[in-house]
């Protein structure tokens, strides 16, 4: 594939690397999440925090694109890549896993996609203008909010939380270059010491974006709109009360990677909330959460040219649930006890219509109404010594599937006749992590075991069509639970004006669930190569390891660096998918008087550990050159914050190894944001 003023990718690595041993920077803008215990000794778990926070003028100046999407805020972060089959709606992974092996939540609620096609994870029912920050913990740090192999997102909503502000609102726009991007949003809040209001809405409109050397990627439109309230008051000195509401819907999306496009995904979600300081004895930091949402997701076809027969695939998923948490502090014990559980429907179909009108109609159910029970006991215990720590956590679950639609279950028994309508299952999880700080040095450590149980796709899907490969799909409800033994180990060196940190962690998961090739089965979509069934394997093995730093060269300038390895066979020896290579990112960021810059470059080396028999090809290396620079003036009581900047500056003709099929990135992009805040 022809390249278009690529930059050498050789000399990008070596620029990255050379600033990153000259400089010893750390990935900006991230921050480790800390917990003070009674010596005020720090604990420090694998977890990360993403600041969002988009309608605060301060966090505004202080981020490389402020009004960017959710997908971009989360893949700036050093835990997690997207995958991409076009512009909108990415899928996290972390640690090298897909989101069936996480557990992503919005607020601590449960949310399921309504896609057997994953073009609607969870992260795509919100946007920035709804959120605080992303919560991000690795492997079983994770566990507190759902059961998973690889760890778990929370995105927690923005709240003014009973602070005097008053009224305040914000104005918020942006536009960019390539794609003609328009985003326009708004905020209006009122909080005082006993009640408070926050609502805000945004819209996106995208156009096809243009590829580097200004290569048109058809169907990568989009069309958003999000809306939400939350609000509080409080009861008693110690009792208060919240609700939230959000509604999401995108419309005409296209996915440039796949055979069809999205019409319509919608969400609404809501919940109440108590909570209360004081319980009894030494519980306290009491909450308690009620939460319904409904999603409803529909492919489209029809804007396709040359399509072999026309499809309708709608999707529905409908959640309910809960959650109860309080906290205990007993000498140098820190604990925390959390029960939840949620009822989850989960429904797709499938009709094709012949061009001839007089042949019938093929009608499937593609997911067949499986309702999804799942009812979770966790506890941790925070034990602080002299100088060290150590967080011990536990989770044990209930988790039911059954198959609620007597059409689907039939259609499922052609190949299981022995199925049972419903499977249960219980799963567990253990963690212990364990740090020691040594002056300036500070160990980590850590050993855990978790469970999870297969996705709706991965136990009930009924010929879903994989692009990917090019395969059809069907699911196994007998297929065995899927655990995983995790090891990880970081050490970091603190300074006041210097930073390094190295960290690694190894899985060992067990009955590892994939799709392998049955050659007795016929493929149902016209043009696939074959069927897949989801199975076990005996094991993988996926090993991630990272160095990263921050180097502040004056109190306006910092340097920041990051370079990561990853790692992922079967038990065969063989590569398992979408594994990254080798990647980095280096960065200067300069913050004074209320002007903001920064210059970043990175990039991937070679994907040479890839496996074609799951549709992946090689990728090429790739380094890219983005800056940006800020200014927030202060007119009155009011703010105007003001800030452009160029992505891919050299236009680069690229894709990486999460890009579904190699399409490819974005070319040259060059951004603007303008934001007034009235307080």
């Amino acid at each position: 594939m022809k390249s278009f003023n690529r930059v050498s990718p050789s000399k990008g690595i070596l620029l990255g690397c050379l600033l990153y041993i000259l400089f010893f920077g750390s990935f900006g803008g991230k921050l480790y999440a800390q917990e003070e215990t009674a010596d005020t000794l720090k604990l420090i778990n694998l977890n990360e925090v993403v600041v969002i926070s988009a309608g605060k003028q301060l966090n505004h100046n202080k981020q490389h694109k402020p009004m960017s999407s959710l997908d971009e805020f989360l893949e700036s972060s050093r835990s997690i890549n997207m995958v991409k089959r076009g512009a909108y709606a990415w899928e996290p992974t972390m640690n090298d896993m897909g989101s069936e092996r996480l557990a992503v939540t919005i607020d601590g609620m449960q949310i399921f996609g309504a896609c057997t096609d994953k073009m609607d994870p969870v992260t795509s029912y919100v946007d920035v203008s709804n959120l605080s920050e992303a919560e991000i913990g690795s492997g079983q740090q994770g566990a507190a909010f759902g059961n998973s192999i690889g760890g778990s997102i929370n995105l927690k909503l923005d709240r003014s939380n009973f602070k005097p502000t008053g009224w305040t609102g914000s104005l918020e726009s942006a536009f960019e270059s390539n794609n003609k991007l328009r985003v326009f949003g708004g905020e209006l809040n009122y909080s005082d010491e006993k009640f408070y209001l926050n609502s805000d809405i945004i819209y996106r409109k995208s156009d096809n974006y243009k590829a580097g050397g200004d290569r048109e990627i058809l169907y990568s439109q989009f069309e958003k709109y999000n809306f939400s309230l939350n609000s509080g008051y409080i009861l008693a000195a110690d009792k208060s009360i919240s609700a939230t509401l959000i509604y999401d819907e995108a419309k005409n999306v296209g996915y440039p990677a796949l055979t069809m496009d999205v019409s319509l995904a919608r969400a609404v979600i809501g919940s109440v909330s108590f909570n209360q300081d004081s319980l009894f004895g030494r519980l306290g930091r009491w909450e308690s959460k009620l939460y319904y949402n409904t999603i409803k997701h529909v492919m489209d076809d029809t804007k396709r040219p040359d399509v072999p027969i026309h499809m309708d695939m709608p999707g529905w998923s409908e959640t309910v649930g809960f959650y109860s948490q309080a906290n205990m502090r007993k000498n140098n014990n820190r604990f925390f006890f959390k029960v939840d559980g949620y009822l989850n429907k989960s429904l797709a179909e499938m009709t094709m219509y012949p061009e001839n009108s007089n042949e019938a109609l093929m009608f499937m159910l593609t997911w067949p109404d499986v309702h999804t029970m799942d009812f979770g006991i966790y506890g941790e215990d925070n034990i602080s010594f002299k100088e060290s720590s150590l967080k011990l956590s536990t989770r044990l679950t209930y988790h039911s599937n059954t198959v609620a639609d007597d059409f689907g279950l039939n259609s499922l028994k052609i190949f299981y006749p022995d199925m049972d309508r419903t499977n249960t299952r219980f799963l567990k999880s253990f963690s212990a992590q364990y740090h020691k700080m040594l002056d300036d040095f500070h160990f980590n450590g850590g050993l855990s075991y978790g469970e999870r149980a297969p996705s709706v796709s991965e136990g009930y899907g009924f010929y879903l069509f994989n692009s990917f490969d090019n395969h059809d799909y069907i699911g196994d409800p007998n297929l065995k639970t899927e655990s995983s033994a995790e090891a990880n180990v970081s050490l970091s060196y603190e300074r006041p004006i210097f930073q390094i940190t190295a960290e690694a962690n190894y899985f060992q998961v067990f009955n590892y669930i994939i799709g392998t090739i049955d050659p007795s089965l016929r493929p149902m979509a016209i043009g696939a190569d074959g069927v897949k069934v989801y199975g076990n394997l005996d094991y993988a093995q996926l090993f991630n390891t990272s160095l990263l730093g921050r180097y502040a060269l004056s109190n306006a300038f910092k340097l920041s660096a990051r370079i990561s390895y990853h790692r992922g066979i079967d038990n065969e020896g063989e590569n398992l998918p979408l594994i990254s290579p080798i990647s980095y990112q280096s960065g200067l960021d300069f913050y004074k008087n209320q002007y903001s810059a920064s210059l970043t470059v990175s990039g991937a080396g070679e994907q040479v550990n890839y496996n074609p028999a799951y549709g992946e090809t090689k990728t090429a290396s790739y380094a890219t050159l983005s800056a940006s620079f800020g200014k927030r003036f202060f007119l009155g009581n009011d703010d105007l914050f003001v800030k452009a900047g160029i992505e891919n500056i050299l236009d680069t003709y690229y894709s990486s190894y999460t890009d579904w099929k190699n399409i490819p990135r974005m070319g040259r992009n060059i951004y603007l944001t303008i934001a007034y805040s009235i307080k």
